[in-house]
């Protein structure tokens, strides 16, 4: 088995991973960065509305807005820290070191808008598309930059740990470190080590667990199941966003919270706007409530989906501000500038994952968390909009300039690690297809926008039988990144699951129909 080294290891070549390569570099460090397909496939391509962002930032207001959104169980220390390092960290990467194409005005100001729960304007934006926007710039720079290597349909397997990786019996009595990880080359089968002083895990959210979901193809908690084998603390896992507005129609698609925020209305088959009679903020009320109100919209009238409808707008107007999400609906039949889109919810972001520090730090040595992978409290119950953004580029700002630090002041323990022993025997594609669609429907079914108690039981039933299973059956196989999916997502969603069971008071995401008052 081939081992390779590095400084710095990245698993996830989203937002918050390009960012900390990009200064990683920047204080000379060498970078290795993975990603399982190629780079654009992630969830901060997939992003729409924007990035939260105020040259002067008023601290009150914003915290204000993110307690109200996250049910009052967000990090106020976290949100504080975080919020003023994004902040930062958009003015020297994406404003200064790079040229995002960011809407402006005739003075080339940037244009700011508002989304749901924010009570003022301070999302900047580049069209309907702010995620590619951001993600495909900082990828040009980290790709062309000499001391980042990039390697595209390379996939982590499992993290290298002193007491568990290390050949030295004696290795065991370090305090629990993780030094690289096993990683699958996904074109040739190879699996092969690489060695690193810090391993970050930037792997994004976990919503491809669900039936119907908003995230990237392979979006299915890899960084949490991965650092939860090796003992990184997981929390908030109960917290899974569900996006309120995604096509309902053919292939599905996010139709952005910056639709209602430019005046957009929900309404139901009957053609009424139903929101006020749910919350005061109406149609921008926070995502949990409005993903809700629309499920009781749907069963009180026995209708698969309703509808979101912005033709009061100008046609032009609404063509040069959402140019992709206009697109993607004529092509699935319908002209939003002439009649309302069919909108159901969908999985979408999770606030939950490994605990981290603003920093990244997990409670494991050298073992970093960041973006969706982390859970730092920021969002606590429910994201507010356009924050996820803005924490992925603060966490990978702030851990690379941390990690820096410590590579200049501290001495690593790094040994050559066990080989990996591959099995010769191909998995039977068909067996881990047949599984996965059992993880997706028994997690929409009885882990999704509305639980109970008894829905919850059940999937853990489900879940402990399927993890079992397939425990097994990964041990005896040959690695596909297919596999890797079922057997880390089978993981994610357990944790999912326990944690709802855990919980018996409703809050944010989590919502429980028979709750005991």
């Amino acid at each position: 088995m081939k081992t390779l080294s590095t400084d710095c290891l990245v698993i996830g070549a989203g937002i918050a991973g390009c960012v900390y390569a990009h200064e990683a570099a920047k204080k000379g460090l060498k970078t290795t960065l993975l990603c399982c397909g190629e780079m654009l496939q992630a969830n901060s391509d997939l992003a729409q509305g924007g990035i939260v962002y105020e040259p002067h930032l008023n601290m009150d207001d914003l915290l204000a807005d993110v307690k109200m959104a996250t049910a009052g169980m967000c990090n106020e220390q976290a949100v504080k820290e975080l919020s003023a390092a994004g902040c930062k960290a958009i003015e020297e990467v994406f404003l200064t070191d790079l040229s995002v194409p960011f809407d402006r005005d005739s003075q080339h100001h940037l244009r700011f808008t508002r989304e749901g729960a924010h009570r003022k304007n301070r999302i900047i934006y580049s069209k309907d598309t702010t995620g590619h926007a951001l993600l495909a710039t900082i990828q040009a720079s980290v790709r062309q930059n000499p001391l980042i290597t990039v390697k595209e349909f390379t996939s982590a397997i499992d993290l290298l740990t002193l007491s568990h990786s290390s050949p030295d019996p004696m290795d065991r009595y370090y305090p629990l470190t993780v030094f690289g990880a096993y990683v699958l080359d996904n074109k040739t089968g190879e699996v092969y080590a690489i060695t690193a002083k810090k391993t970050v895990l930037a792997t994004g959210g976990v919503g491809q667990v669900y039936l119907h979901t908003t995230n990237a193809e392979h979006a299915y908690g890899h960084g949490i199941a991965m650092a939860y084998r090796v003992g990184a603390r997981v929390m908030n896992m109960e917290f899974l966003q569900f996006h309120p507005t995604v096509f309902a129609k053919g292939k599905s698609f996010l139709l952005s919270e910056a639709l209602r925020g430019e005046g957009a209305v929900l309404r139901n088959c009957k053609g009424e706007a139903f929101m006020p009679k749910y919350h005061p903020l109406k149609d921008l009320a926070p995502r949990d409530i409005v993903a809700r109100a629309i499920e009781e919209e749907r069963l009180e009238t026995s209708h698969d989906c309703v509808y979101l409808d912005i033709t009061a707008n100008p046609a032009e107007e609404t063509k040069e501000r959402f140019p992709a999400i206009y697109k993607k609906c004529l092509e699935g039949g319908y002209d939003m500038t002439k009649v309302p889109v069919p909108v159901v919810p969908a999985a979408h972001y999770f606030c939950g994952g490994v605990y981290a520090t603003p920093a990244g730090r997990t409670n494991i040595a050298n073992l970093n968390a960041i973006g969706e992978t982390a859970c730092t409290g920021y969002h606590g119950a429910n994201r507010l909009a356009s924050t996820s953004l803005l924490e992925a580029v603060a966490m990978g700002y702030l851990c690379a300039h941390a990690d820096a630090e410590d590579i200049k002041t501290q001495s690593f323990h790094i040994p050559v690690p066990k080989d990996w022993v591959v099995p010769a025997e191909k998995p039977d594609l068909n067996l881990v297809k047949q599984d996965l669609a059992t993880l997706r429907n028994t997690m929409w079914n009885y882990v999704g926008l509305i639980r109970s108690r008894k829905h919850l039981g059940r999937a853990e039933k489900i879940l402990r039988h399927l993890h079992n299973e397939i425990d097994s059956f990964y041990k005896g196989n040959a690695l596909c990144q297919e596999l890797l999916d079922l057997r880390n997502g089978t993981q994610t969603a357990l944790l999912i699951t326990y944690a709802a069971l855990k919980n018996r008071h409703s809050a944010g995401c989590h919502y429980l129909s028979d709750e005991k008052k």
